[in-house]
This record gives C-alpha cells, sequence and structure tokens, in this order.
C-alpha cells in the first residue's frame, strides 16, 4: 500500500464528530425567543452554525435590543450542556471512522472547534471519543481569533509538531472550510444535505478537495488522496 498521504488529520467537532448543532440550536433558538426573537430552530441553525454566538452579539443586539452580557452567555451554555448530556449522538459511523485514521497515523489526529473547551470535551466524553483526541482538543474560544480565520487549525498543527500543509482537515461548514484553507491544509467536506451542514457546492467553493456524505467513506478517501509533498 502507498503511504498515507497526510502527516495529520484535524477534525471539526459540532456537525463532523458529533450530531450537536439540533440540540444547541433549539437552545438558543429558545433563549433568543424570550429575548423577543422568535426562531425556528432550522432558522437558528441557519443563521448560527459554524459560528461562535458570542462573535454574533452585534446580530442578536439588532433583533433584541439586548446586549450579550456574559452572565448570558454562562446560562445560555449551561442550558445547552444540561440538553447535550441529555441528548447528543455522534455522527453516524464517526467513531469507527476516527478508531481507523487514529490506528492509520499513530494517533496524530486533533480536533480543532470553534466551540468552548468544555464544550468540545463533554460531547467527546458522551460519544466515547474523548480517548482519542485526549491532550489533542483546540478551542477557537482560546485563540486570538475564531473560524473562519486559521488560527485553531494552525494551533492544532503547531502542538502536533506538522506542517499545515500536510494536514488534512475534516469540516462540514463554510465558515470551517474557510479556515482549514486558510491554514493551508487540504480541506475535506463533510455534508449530508440536513440543516447545519453546508451543502457540496458552497464547501466547493471555498476550497474544499472532495465532499463526501458518509463518515465510513472517510479513511478510504483521506488515504486515496494523492497529495504531493510540500
Amino acid at each position: 500500500m502507498p503511504p498515507f498521504p497526510f502527516s495529520a488529520v484535524l477534525f471539526d467537532c459540532d456537525g463532523v464528530l458529533v450530531d450537536s448543532e439540533p440540540i444547541t440550536n433549539r437552545v438558543l433558538a429558545g433563549m433568543l425567543g424570550e429575548l423577543g426573537w422568535q426562531l425556528s430552530t432550522e432558522e437558528a441553525m441557519n443563521t448560527f452554525t459554524g459560528k461562535a454566538v458570542k462573535d454574533e452579539a452585534a446580530l442578536i443586539e439588532s433583533k433584541t435590543g439586548f446586549r450579550i452580557t456574559d452572565e448570558w452567555l454562562a446560562n445560555f451554555r449551561a442550558r445547552r450542556n444540561e440538553a447535550l448530556e441529555r441528548d447528543l449522538v455522534a455522527i453516524p459511523r464517526a467513531p469507527e471512522a476516527i478508531r481507523e485514521i487514529h490506528a492509520m497515523l499513530a494517533g496524530r489526529i486533533a480536533c480543532a472547534s470553534g466551540a468552548d473547551r468544555h464544550k468540545v470535551e463533554l460531547q467527546l466524553a458522551k460519544v466515547g471519543l474523548l480517548d482519542f483526541f485526549q491532550g489533542r482538543i483546540f478551542s477557537g474560544h482560546e485563540m486570538p481569533r475564531s473560524k473562519p480565520h486559521p488560527d485553531v487549525y494552525l494551533a492544532a498543527a503547531k502542538a502536533l509538531g506538522v506542517d499545515p500543509r500536510r494536514c488534512a482537515i475534516v469540516e462540514d461548514t463554510v465558515t470551517g472550510a474557510m479556515a482549514g484553507v486558510a491554514a493551508g491544509a487540504t480541506v475535506f467536506g463533510y455534508s449530508t444535505g440536513e440543516s447545519g451542514h453546508s451543502g457540496p457546492g458552497p464547501l466547493l467553493s471555498v476550497g474544499a478537495v472532495r465532499v463526501f456524505s458518509d463518515m465510513a467513506e472517510l479513511p478510504a478517501l483521506l488515504s486515496g488522496y494523492g497529495l504531493q509533498a510540500a
């Protein structure tokens, strides 16, 4: 077999490893409704997926007249975390794909999310994936800039001791794919046609090299990609 063409694989979390977006946005829509902005869960997903709520404070204020506070954000995260603890499941076949890729790369994988660290760790633990990423979890909240800027992916690659150009990144939103492309990595887009995931066209338009719809396809898709050495 030819050598695996990437030195590391970096994964987004929400919508790639865990099916969290409907849960998070259900809670968010409810709390925005309490402020006077009535949104369905699907409308909230279309508006906020791939973005940090704290970064959308100006939009929320323009719709509600309410200036987002640290207290409100803390309440949102607490209610969100309670719902995730109760209802979260893994993306179908993602755990099997992670185990296979982890073995292929002798553990050189990381999770680089725009979400806060507590949420990422809670979610990975809930679906049984935390051990595969322990010590290699990176939060956009801890970076100078969030996605679509590349900071979280650059930090993950640096921590793994890998040139970002030798990394594959798995993302499901345009915002995240833009971050991966900006980091200089090779981006693979996961898109199922469901709300919360960007469509194949938008993902390809911002630089994803392949789009796939079943996590069972990912190990072979990565191992068969003809990446030239940087």
